[in-house]
């Protein structure tokens, strides 16, 4: 199942890979704790599925695969941002979006008559391929999400935590949430290019959820979140190099198996804690 032979010089031949994993795996582990504290997994979910429906237009149209993927998730990000304020709301826009930006896809890729590992790379990613000018757009992107979010940073933890107290201390919280889903946007639509719409929530969702379930330290859950998301994505590559099956498989279940261990971690420390 595994060789490790001539594994150093395959290293040199995917530096680019190890280094769009670390940084989706720290962005994605840091923007995924807000998602965790809002309620947001399910629109993770729908942001990615336009991102991908975009991303295959412009695979058809032979347009810029990055530029159709950010403009597919931005429109989602904004449409769940003005329109969902309010959870119900939210979760019955993303149920339309989601078979709507999918379908969508899936009869922009039915049409393009190019290669099949072109369609197959929009589902699941293209992260061993991943050439310069991916890399500076992803690098360039997770600065532009890193950099809004130390912005607002305070006022979304705030409103993250409770919305309503902090409208009635003067949060902007409807700009507050609009900025947060227009980074969100942004970082998943560079993840659908490197891992894939299937596999976001992955490491936007999962590593997220892991640190909160061994800590509710405001400073302790984002490091936790971005170490495991860093562990999951770029000890994927590092075993799929030496493996036989595609990289996939590899990230979400090193990063199902975290999450599993901190709950169950969790679970062992909650009884200890209730005996003090």
């Amino acid at each position: 199942m595994f060789n490790f032979e001539n594994y150093g010089e395959l290293l040199g031949l995917v530096q680019n890979s190890i280094l769009a994993a670390a940084i989706l795996g720290v962005v994605g582990g840091l923007i995924g704790v807000f998602v965790m504290q809002r309620d947001m997994a399910f629109a993770v979910h729908g942001i990615s599925e336009l991102s991908f429906a975009g991303a295959a237009a412009a695979l058809l149209f032979g347009a810029n695969v990055v530029a159709g993927s950010l403009a597919g998730a931005l429109v989602a990000a904004v449409v769940i941002g003005i329109l969902g304020s309010r959870a119900r709301d939210r979760n019955s826009i993303i149920g339309v979006l989601m078979p709507f930006g999918l379908g969508l896809g899936i009869l922009f890729l039915a049409l393009y008559p190019g290669r099949s590992a072109n369609k197959f790379g929009l589902l699941t990613g293209q992260i061993i391929s991943v050439d310069d000018p991916q890399l500076t757009w992803l690098s360039v992107i997770s600065l532009i999400v890193l950099v809004g979010l130390l912005l607002i940073w305070r006022p979304l933890s705030f409103d993250s935590l409770d919305a309503d107290v902090a409208a009635a201390r003067g949060v902007p919280t409807r700009f507050v949430s609009l900025a947060f889903m227009v980074l969100l946007g942004l970082i998943v639509a560079v993840s659908v290019q490197i891992i894939g719409a299937l596999l976001v929530l992955a490491l936007v969702v999962t590593p997220a959820a892991a640190a909160l379930r061994l800590s509710a330290s405001p400073i302790v859950v984002p490091a936790l979140a971005m170490v495991f998301g860093f562990v999951s994505a770029v000890g994927g590559i590092l075993l799929a190099i030496g493996g036989s099956l595609p990289i996939s498989p590899y990230i979400t279940t090193i990063s199902f198996l975290i999450y599993l261990a901190a709950r169950l971690v969790g679970l062992r420390a909650r009884p200890r804690a209730g005996l003090r």
